[in-house]
């Protein structure tokens, strides 16, 4: 090699060497229940988790300067539905991880068909049903809302406290529905209370008359409805509303949504998962605020939080691939560690640098995932007053 080519090639070397990495961009997949019986929930909650992922792209990006892209898939709260959609974002897409989905038949549809053998981490904000609990997903799946085996309970402790001794129970015939039920009707007896008719009903009915019937004919005049306000939960508070059979009507969290105003009702109060009172909730109200959206919508904060935990999971693993990325997850979403909070993307990108531990508390509180994946939480009051759900404070 002559001298001049040798010079070259040295220069080359050092050039090479002075070079950084190219920045990578991550690609996490949203997969909402776009369409179906909460497409009325579903628009706060993308929006929280795509919240999220713009505070990580406007403080610098990811893995060194790397933009999340976000891919939303629509799971139509439907296991048939969720397993193509979830089969796209996994093989087609090539996503590292996923927020969602939203439903828990949706959520464990898509998790068998795609998310476990594909190796993905889904974070649901909202699958509440007990039955995620015990889902063999090889530690890939997980929620940052509290398990419905928290809040039938909670449901069955606030009706109790109001001086309710007697209901007619309705759920629509699914996970969700099928799981909160039994809690809460275990509760409700144990508390003392009669559960004088309990019927399960299929979903996308147009006429629920025979089921009223049968829940009227035990003379109780409340009637808990554990259904989807934008599938047969509406349609059934509207026959009930027109009966005049019930004067006091209660439901769970998927009751919640602005579609409720056309059942005309003169009353409701449902139970969902609240906002933790302290600083990483005063901050995510801000940040929410800030950004136009509401802080306080139904599983929004909780949405922020999936996306968050998700990109600092990504960061923590050191690249866009899947292995390890659950690892990951436990590591920066529970103590020891410093605490990051919502928005702090910066901080927290400095602190894994620095080969810092972080704990993560998240705008619905702590998120200290249990073995099977599954959150502590708070349960809130929430009624219908005058055309809007009003939250009235955490159930004791």
């Amino acid at each position: 090699m002559t001298k001049s080519i040798l010079s070259l090639a040295v220069a080359a070397s050092v050039l090479g060497l002075a070079v950084p990495a190219l920045a990578e961009d991550v690609k996490l997949g949203i997969l909402g229940d776009l369409t179906g019986p909460i497409e009325s929930l579903s628009p706060p909650i993308v929006a929280g988790a795509q919240l999220a992922f713009d505070h990580v792209n406007a403080q610098g990006g990811i893995l060194g300067g790397g933009k999340i892209v976000a891919i939303t898939g629509d799971s139509a709260c439907d296991p048939s539905v969720a397993g193509p959609a979830a089969d796209k974002l996994v093989n087609t897409d090539q996503v590292t991880g996923i927020v969602g989905a939203f439903c828990t038949g949706a959520t464990i549809g898509a998790a068998t068909s795609a998310g476990i053998p594909g190796n993905v981490v889904q974070i649901s904000p909202s699958a509440s049903a007990p039955a995620l609990t015990t889902l063999e997903d090889n530690d890939l799946v997980y929620r940052t809302t509290p398990s419905d085996a928290f809040q039938g309970v909670k449901l069955a402790d606030l009706l109790t406290a109001k001086g309710v001794t007697d209901v007619a129970l309705t759920y629509v015939n699914n996970d969700y529905g099928k799981g909160l039920a039994d809690v809460f009707a275990a509760q409700f007896a144990a508390n003392g209370g009669t559960v004088s008719a309990n019927v399960a009903h299929e979903d996308g009915k147009a006429d629920y008359r025979a089921e009223l019937g049968q829940l009227a004919a035990t003379g109780s005049q409340n009637l808990v409805v554990l259904a989807y306000i934008s599938g047969s939960g509406l349609t059934i508070l509207q026959q009930a509303n027109e009966g005049g059979e019930f004067t006091t009507f209660f439901g769970g969290d998927g009751m919640i949504g602005d579609a409720i105003s056309g059942a005309n009702l003169g009353n409701f109060v449902a139970t969902r998962a609240g906002a933790y009172a302290g600083a990483s909730a005063d901050t995510f109200t801000k940040l929410a605020t800030d950004a136009g959206l509401d802080p306080a919508a139904t599983y929004a904060p909780q949405a922020y939080d999936a996306a968050f935990l998700l990109a600092l999971a990504v960061q923590k693993n050191g690249n866009a691939g899947r292995e390890g990325l659950s690892a990951a997850l436990r590591e920066v979403a529970s103590a020891p560690g410093e605490k990051v909070l919502p928005g702090e993307w910066t901080k927290a990108v400095e602190l894994i640098a620095a080969g810092t531990d972080i704990d993560y508390e998240g705008a619905g509180g702590p998120l200290d995932f249990d073995a099977a994946g599954d959150v502590d939480g708070i349960i809130v009051e929430v009624s219908w007053e005058n055309g809007a759900f009003v939250e009235k404070g955490p159930v004791q």
